[in-house]
């Protein structure tokens, strides 16, 4: 994933070495173009003016030199138009050539020199004593480490907005787990903004998701008392009423008293995080016990959980129940295996199975699929009170494909 702080910090540093390039670039370019031929014959004429004559005696045109020596601080040497020397000061000068001289600036051993043909045709050369830096160089330097500063001081404002984003994220993955989660409002800028909407609509949802809980539950119990007046009522009814009726009614009835203890309960566990109660659970032992409901037998090795007995007895339960009315004519088998410091209940049946993108579907709340909705038989909440519970005890529950067919339902916890 790529970091937001490092995009924009990246893009500083970039700008910045296009700004210290093009400022090099155009002070070359703009230095280069200062010295023109024009420049080099005035100051040729200039020069020539300061000097004595051509045919001057040479200790005069010595003299002459010596002043512009001290005076330049350059190593002077002054040839005749044939290339003989006449006078020099400072260092010897380096080996000049009149057929090929020009007048002119160029870089000689050690320093750069500057080639003057004065207007009698004598020739001047002329090499700083200390050689200074090309400007170009100082100059480029001097960007760079402007440019480095700003690269330094952008660093901490860039790395302290990219934090605020990440604060922000973690915020909002808390708000996943815990509708109560807000984020800190920091600065008085866009990213505070967002912070303060995002804490907004969370307070919303917050409050629209526990008047939802309250009218589920409330609901859900006043359900209760009509429910068993219509049960006193049903067994008034005696041997009077038909077998057929009273039966079908009896069970209906128990049917809705199942959905509403499993509406009930989800609407516990979704109000809470965390088990209630943290005791040791033997998972193969009480695997064991429900499948002997069932006409069943739980294999395996024992492997100890903590968390609610009751809870995982409901989740265990289930998924049997489950297996029992959509397994088909085949076994149905339980197995309790630990792996790596974990605890997985694997419950096998050989029914038709559930299509591949329907597998996550069937632990929703209320989902079934299309051959249950057409036998009406389920309410759709058992598979999801199972996530649920594996949920609230550090695990999870999925839905498996078998080789033989059929669907194998695993749930998966931390060993204890």
């Amino acid at each position: 994933m790529q970091r937001l702080y490092l995009q924009f910090y990246l893009a500083i540093l970039v700008v910045l070495a296009v700004f210290v390039g093009a400022a090099a670039l155009l002070w070359r370019l703009a230095d280069d173009d200062a010295r023109t031929p024009q420049y080099f014959q005035v100051a040729a004429e200039l020069t020539g003016a300061l000097l004595p004559d051509s045919d001057a005696p040479v200790a005069e045109q010595q003299r002459a030199i010596e002043v512009l020596h001290r005076k330049l601080r350059f190593d002077i040497a002054l040839y005749r138009s044939d290339g003989d020397l006449i006078a020099r000061a400072g260092k010897p000068p380096p080996r000049f050539d009149v057929q090929r001289a020009r007048p002119g600036w160029r870089r000689g051993p050690g320093a750069p020199n500057f080639t003057l043909q004065l207007p009698d045709g004598r020739w001047l050369v002329a090499r700083q004593v200390r050689e200074r830096p090309n400007p170009t160089v100082w100059i480029t330097a001097f960007l760079a480490l402007v440019a480095l500063a700003i690269a330094v001081g952008a660093y901490p404002v860039v790395r302290g907005l990219g934090r605020r984003l990440e604060r922000l994220k973690a915020g909002v993955e808390k708000f996943g787990d815990d509708l109560g989660a807000r984020v800190k409002v920091e600065g008085h800028d866009e990213v505070a903004a967002l912070a303060q909407s995002f804490n907004r609509s969370a307070a919303r949802i917050e409050e629209l998701v526990a008047a939802h809980r309250l009218l589920l539950a409330n609901c859900s119990h006043e359900l209760r008392t009509p429910l068993a007046r219509i049960a006193v009522a049903a067994s008034l009814l005696g041997d009077n009423a038909d077998a057929r009726t009273r039966d079908s009614l009896k069970r209906d009835i128990a049917e809705l008293d199942h959905l509403i203890e499993e509406i009930l309960l989800a609407s516990r566990l979704d109000a809470q995080g965390g088990a209630d109660v943290r005791e040791p659970v033997d998972l193969l032992a009480l695997a064991a016990e429900e499948a002997a409901h069932y006409d069943l037998e739980a294999t395996g090795a024992p492997v100890t959980v903590t968390g609610d007995r009751l809870l995982l007895r409901r989740a265990i339960r289930n998924l049997l129940e489950n297996a029992r009315r959509h397994g088909g004519e085949g076994p149905v088998t339980i197995t309790v295996t630990p792996q790596d410091g974990r605890a997985r209940v694997d419950i096998v049946d050989h029914g038709p199975g559930v299509p591949p993108e329907e597998r996550e579907r069937i632990f929703e709340p209320f989902y079934r699929l299309a051959r249950s909705r057409e036998t009406g038989r389920g309410s759709g909440l058992g598979l999801a009170l199972v996530r649920q519970i594996a949920r609230r005890h550090g695990g999870s529950a999925v839905c498996l494909a078998t080789d033989e067919g059929g669907s194998r339902f695993r749930i998966d916890l931390p060993a204890a």
